[in-house]
């Protein structure tokens, strides 16, 4: 047979496909650019020509913009890096001096204390200055600490941080040996060990040391984050460990971390 009489419109086989192939097309474009057109316009008379311009390629008017939807918790805003406050003045370390009497009553006159409050004796310059910046901006809030950072300014953060980071960290062997939370954390949940950032077996930017804290305050803080009362962490990273550790873990972590004072 040849190729002649193949595609020869007397032949009957090539009239019919390319009809019904033509059929096809004809009702494949109504319906793309005629039918869903005007089902996705109902109720919106005027956009039907629009709709039909949008299923071809041509987008003859700008979709509206939905407006901007106003985030429901303020979070940190702080950015840290290992070079943040790493060398304070003398000057700096003396005016955060008297900055801090005011802070004596909860955290201790050489910044160790005695409530269950933290420990800021040899704390993190960097940790501190975040904390103070989050309690200004709302990021965390406390009914005692947001009042006091009130009327301090971006200087006084700075000179208080690298005060208590001047002290000197009481530390003290562990009554016990470090739970797995602790020493290796839960790979198979995606929890690190809580040495990976605050301490131990390394030190992440921002985190606080935790050696010597009240383990109640460490107890009522993970739960904070769990529940997400708490928000202040950046990218959520201590949110997404908390929420995925056992009550059994947190008391753990807690009371190993607070054996510690």
């Amino acid at each position: 047979m040849s190729g002649e009489r193949i595609f020869s419109l007397r032949n009957p086989w090539f009239t019919s496909a390319v009809g019904a192939t033509t059929l096809i097309a004809v009702l494949a474009a109504a319906a793309g650019f005629l039918w869903f057109p005007s089902l996705q316009a109902e109720g919106a008379p005027g956009r039907l020509w629009d709709m039909i311009c949008s299923a071809a390629g041509v987008v003859r008017t700008a979709p509206p913009s939905a407006p901007p939807v106003s985030a429901a918790i303020t979070t940190s805003s702080v950015i840290i890096t290992p070079q943040t406050l790493s060398n304070p003045s003398a000057v700096s370390i003396g005016r955060g001096a008297t900055l801090a009497l005011q802070c004596a009553i909860c955290h201790g006159a050489r910044g160790v204390s005695q409530a269950d409050t933290p420990n800021l004796a040899g704390q993190f310059a960097a940790s501190i200055y975040k904390q103070l910046q989050d309690f200004k901006s709302g990021a965390r809030t406390n009914a005692v600490m947001s009042p006091q950072v009130a009327d301090l300014s971006d200087q006084d953060m700075r000179d208080v941080a690298a005060y208590y980071a001047f002290l000197p960290r009481v530390t003290a062997a562990p009554e016990s040996a470090a739970p797995e939370i602790v020493a290796s954390g839960a790979p198979m949940r995606n929890i690190p060990p809580c040495g990976a950032c605050h301490g131990g077996i390394d030190v992440k930017a921002g985190s606080p040391w935790l050696q010597g804290a009240s383990a109640n305050y460490l107890r009522a803080q993970l739960k904070a984050f769990a529940d997400g009362t708490r928000h202040n962490d950046i990218s959520q990273q201590m949110r997404n460990v908390a929420r995925r550790m056992t009550p059994a873990e947190i008391e753990a972590a807690a009371r190993y971390f607070g054996d510690r004072r």
